[in-house]
């Protein structure tokens, strides 16, 4: 092994050599071959053709704001304090960010371009300070997958925001994922006076039901975002939803929404709402789903009578993950007591007002003393009149009762009757 060692440079100065040599006799075959042959230099320029054309196609500009990977095919336009989405974006894109933006507007047709974004799969807008989306906004996206609006103050979302422009064509939309949490709460009273007949709860209701065009939806999340109940159809035209977050709102029942169209759903996320308690409907439509695995944790769950329909639907279904952590929050008595292991016995409506109407009745209590006690002052301070007035009474009373008792004598005393008759005639 040394010896081979000691020859190894001088073998490799004969070997570069040796190439040399070849690259030189290669060059001047092939020009030789160019000059002589008509045929060869066909195919030479052919065989070039099909080179060229198997190289991939130059790449659209990046815009000026951005960073672009075109081996990720991914444009990143991120806290840049665009007012619009750029024009110049490259066709190759298929996951663009726009976040921390001051958008403001998304207009009609804001992705369409010539050649269009037909590998657009997924868009982050998430805090863009997006106020209003208009219908059609994302339309000319065929391959759009993934939508994040989270973290924007929307008081107008079109009910045709997610449909074609012209909202008489029903043409489904692609999208698979739609994520809006936590939309900020307005700080503009305009805009504020301008949802007085309407709530956002309805303004997504209506977005989602419009055309039909998110039957395709599998994941909706709309967590952190203040609802305080579910509009009836809101779920009606989404039979393919596989995911539903609504964690983190203030939902307080869901007894007019209903699941029963959601075959595919497979988790529900119910945790740090407001529910206090759900009735045999809303169980009965969670039980009928075949797969699907409901969370309800951070509930104020309140274990009275209205509860033993429950209690007992939980000790039997497999359907509640982490049932064993439900607890209850009202009333006192019951704080903190594990659903699971409470019996009917433990489950009574106590025959005390609720506080509501201790309320009332304590504030009406205080306006009957506030009224009595007025009309104290007000006979006090008249004392003197009511005095006299009395005093009056009293001997128009007394006059009045005089006068019955002299007739009175009269008529039982008969000389004084005949004295009476004879003075008459």
């Amino acid at each position: 092994m040394p010896g081979g060692c000691s020859r190894g440079p001088a073998a490799g100065d004969a070997r570069l050599r040796l190439a040399r040599l070849a690259l030189v006799l290669l060059g001047w075959i092939s020009s030789y071959s160019l000059t002589s042959s008509a045929t060869s230099s066909t195919s030479s320029a052919s065989f070039l053709a099909s080179l060229v054309s198997a190289q991939p196609p130059l790449s659209g500009q990046c815009p000026q704001l951005c960073e672009c990977s075109e081996a990720a095919r991914t444009v990143k336009c991120v806290n840049r304090n665009l007012v619009e989405v750029p024009a110049d974006l490259p066709p190759y894109v298929r996951n663009l960010f726009l976040t921390g933006n001051q958008l403001s507007v998304l207009p009609t047709g804001a992705f369409a371009r010539r050649p269009p974004l037909a590998e657009l799969a997924a868009l982050n807008l998430s805090g863009s300070h997006l106020k209003e989306v208009r219908a059609g906004a994302f339309e000319h996206l065929p391959s759009l997958r993934q939508l994040d609006l989270s973290h924007n103050p929307l008081w107008d979302l079109s009910p045709f925001a997610f449909c074609d422009s012209n909202a008489s064509v029903s043409t489904p939309s692609p999208l698979v994922e739609l994520i809006m949490n936590h939309i900020v709460p307005l700080t503009d009273e305009s805009q504020n006076r301008s949802l007085q007949n309407r709530s956002f709860e309805g303004i997504v209701a209506a977005a989602l039901r419009a055309g039909q065009a998110l039957r395709g939806l599998h994941r909706l999340e709309l967590a952190s975002n203040h609802f305080l109940y579910l509009p009836r159809d809101v779920l009606a035209q989404l039979p393919s939803l596989r995911h539903l977050d609504l964690r983190n709102n203030s939902l307080v029942s869901l007894t007019y929404v209903s699941f029963r169209n959601l075959t595919h759903l497979e988790s529900l996320h119910l945790e740090d709402n407001a529910l206090k308690v759900l009735h045999n409907g809303t169980l009965a439509e969670l039980q009928g789903l075949p797969q699907v695995r409901v969370f309800l944790d951070n509930n104020p769950w309140v274990c009275d009578c209205h509860m033993v329909d429950m209690v007992a639907w939980l000790k039997e279904t497999e359907v509640v993950q982490g049932k064993a952590r439900l607890t209850c929050a009202f009333p006192e008595k019951m704080r903190n007591r594990v659903l699971l292991e409470l019996n009917n016995s433990d489950l009574d409506c106590d025959p005390i007002l609720p506080p509501s109407l201790q309320t009332s009745y304590v504030f009406l209590g205080i306006v009957l003393a506030l009224i009595g006690a007025i009309f104290l002052l007000v006979l006090y301070l008249n004392r003197k009149g009511i005095k006299k007035w009395m005093h009056n009474i009293r001997d128009a009373c007394r006059d009045h009762m005089e006068g019955y008792h002299y007739r009175y004598e009269i008529n039982a005393d008969p000389r004084l009757t005949n004295l009476s008759s004879n003075s008459d005639v």
